[in-house]
């Protein structure tokens, strides 16, 4: 049987937190443990990227089985060499590209994403917005690596077969890039807290 994987990228700066925001505090740990787990109620393997402050994530996830860190060296030149780095630990069919600064993103939807996939890219839709994870098939992958710099994965998608999987759930567009959105997910997990 098919091990799903999800490439989870945690390697920039924060630069506009202006703190690191993987570490920073949410539910019972921090926002990328809370993004890992929702990622790991159904994929059996994270690969987590890794960049700015590397050592903390490899030393922190050194004991998880089912998460494995690849570092990236390179980060500073941008998201797309991130992925590079992730997809060559790929060892499936098909796998979820996500973000590590989204802990709102909840298992039914790699789920639902899942149980949709083809061989093309699925890309989860909310009010016609588009948002995280996607799904690839293994096909994608050369494309990806043998991009030149300065190509963006939104550039590689869009010369690829593409479809929209519509899901209902904002969480799909709710990264944390500044303090604002930061405050006003904690309100919201709050609220949400029985």
């Amino acid at each position: 049987m098919q091990q799903i994987e999800c490439v989870m990228l945690a390697a920039g700066l924060s630069s506009r937190m202006g703190r690191w925001k993987m570490m920073l505090p949410y539910g019972d740990g921090t926002i990328l443990d809370c993004a890992i787990a929702n990622a790991l109620g159904f994929c059996q393997r994270v690969i987590v990227v890794s960049g700015f402050r590397g050592d903390e994530l490899a030393e922190r996830y050194r004991h998880h089985p089912q998460v494995q860190i690849a570092h990236n060296a390179d980060y500073h030149a941008g998201m797309l060499s991130s992925i590079q780095t992730g997809v060559r630990q790929v060892r499936g069919g098909h796998f979820f590209l996500a973000l590590g600064d989204m802990p709102g993103v909840s298992p039914w939807l790699y789920a639902a994403l899942w149980q949709e996939k083809g061989e093309f890219v699925l890309i989860p839709r909310c009010h016609k917005g588009k948002g995280h994870p996607v799904l690839l098939p293994r096909s994608i992958i050369t494309h990806i690596t043998d991009a030149p710099p300065g190509v963006t994965m939104k550039q590689l998608i869009a010369q690829q077969d593409y479809r929209f999987l519509e899901v209902g759930d904002q969480a799909i567009h709710m990264d944390i890039d500044t303090p604002t959105q930061y405050r006003q997910l904690q309100s919201a997990a709050v609220m949400l807290t029985p």
